[in-house]
């Protein structure tokens, strides 16, 4: 296949009615010449990872686990197109991401505010003698920690980062004693930062030690990184919710979804499904460009709970004329070092992205969030979950029965029609083919 060497338009639009018609190749080709990609990186999309590279990336490799990597259109952030690489594999996602940005397209499209990369490493100290001098001493010696951690890392430094505060945690009365947990943040600039937090909490640790006339347990980072967040804001005309073949106003829609948000902010069992399904957009993200998604997950999960009572990351109000919904996430992430390097799809779904730091990926994932969890309420506010979701389930569904490429899509349709998405009827449809 021939894949010339893509031309930026002077009018660059991620906006692109029937992408999902397309072939994959004429899709590729497509976002070719949406980010201008080498040829270099078209083939790497093509092949993906070669077992060769992943038996670098973890211990015992015998094969790959690949999963579909869905291009998704539409999204303007912070007053920027971008087409979202996606690696997922549940129906609906990607097509609900490309939905949820063609409704917050207007203006700046969803609006972005990314906290400085700050993470945060813990130290638990146990046996302190005195849990006041040693908070008293920490402290004092603060200036002395920083320069020790941050002389463990220069690169990290060089880069603008490093080492920026220690803060003490007491907590007198635990199962297992008392105990001061110390913290220390650090600005990681590009990185994740796991390998660097990690090695300057243990570079500090015996000084720690010594200070509170403890001993030092774990050193480790945490995976709750509140203190590197990013809040995303999308807004859509009230009047733009008015959905073909549903007869119900807009107004309606936007009372019906706010309601929907409020249930999740007030029931965790709701609240729950509320993230899991903003998660959605986001995990596919952080798999396509080759992050810890499972780090992501972990912090975003913890900060839903950081008030003692476990609610939605999301919000959606009505104000005037719109629907304004907000997303705040610690959001980990990095574009050096890790798989990047090494998986070649990651490499070049970052290139589709344009990323240039840290900080603009994890706007993106962010984005992608708050868009698929719009997506999700509208359905779940107006004709439920199920009806878009089944529609695109039903070719998992003829595949698994053994229809062939050339009539999946058809019995799909068949299936959406009869409104019996289920195995037994595609059986009979495949059976009805072969006649």
């Amino acid at each position: 296949m021939n894949h010339p060497m893509a031309e930026s338009s002077p009018e660059k639009t991620s906006r692109m009615p029937g992408f999902y018609r397309l072939t994959i190749s004429e899709r590729i080709r497509a976002v070719a010449r949406f980010a201008a990609l080498s040829p270099a990186t078209v083939e790497a999309l093509e092949l993906g990872l070669p077992l060769s590279r992943a038996n670098r990336m973890v211990e015992n490799v015998g094969a790959l686990m690949a999963l579909p990597l869905g291009f998704s259109p539409n999204f303007r952030i912070d007053a920027e197109d971008h087409i979202v690489p996606m690696a997922i594999e549940e129906p609906s996602v990607v097509a609900a991401a490309s939905n949820g940005a063609q409704l917050l397209r207007t203006g700046d499209g969803i609006c972005t505010e990314a906290s400085p990369p700050v993470m945060i490493g813990q130290v638990q100290l146990l046996k302190v003698p005195n849990m006041d001098a040693a908070i008293q001493a920490i402290q004092e010696a603060e200036t002395e920690l920083l320069g020790i951690a941050n002389a463990h890392k220069p690169r990290v430094i060089e880069r603008g980062g490093g080492a920026r505060e220690v803060i003490c945690r007491p907590f007198p009365e635990t199962a297992a004693g008392p105990m001061l947990i110390v913290h220390l943040h650090i600005d990681v600039r590009d990185a994740m930062g796991a390998n660097i937090v990690n090695t300057m909490v243990e570079a500090i640790s015996d000084r720690l030690a010594a200070l509170s006339g403890g001993h030092a347990n774990v050193r480790v980072l945490s995976n709750l990184a509140d203190q590197r967040t990013v809040e995303a804001t999308g807004r859509v005309a009230i009047s733009k919710l008015q959905r073909r073949g549903l007869e119900m106003p807009a107004e309606e829609i936007a009372e019906r979804l706010e309601a929907a948000s409020v249930f999740a902010e007030v029931d965790p069992y709701r609240a729950a499904t509320h993230n899991k399904g903003t998660m959605n957009g986001i995990d596919a993200v952080l798999l396509a460009t080759g992050q810890d998604f499972r780090a992501v997950e972990a912090g975003a999960h913890a900060y839903a709970a950081a008030s003692g009572r476990y609610t939605a990351l999301s919000t959606w109000r009505r104000e005037g004329n719109e629907l304004v919904g907000k997303l705040k996430i610690p959001m980990p992430v990095g574009v050096v070092g890790g798989v990047i390097r090494v998986h070649p799809v990651a490499a070049a779904a970052l290139e589709i992205l344009g990323v240039t730091s840290a900080s603009c990926l994890a706007r993106i994932a962010t984005a992608v969030g708050l868009a698929q969890n719009l997506t999700a309420l509208l359905a779940l506010a107006t004709d439920g979950i199920q009806r878009g979701h089944m529609a695109l389930h039903a070719r998992n569904i003829a595949a698994s029965v053994g229809a062939s490429d050339e009539v999946i899509d058809d019995i799909a349709q068949q299936m959406v029609a009869a409104r019996m998405i289920n195995a037994d009827y595609a059986s009979m449809l495949v059976r009805m083919t072969k006649k």
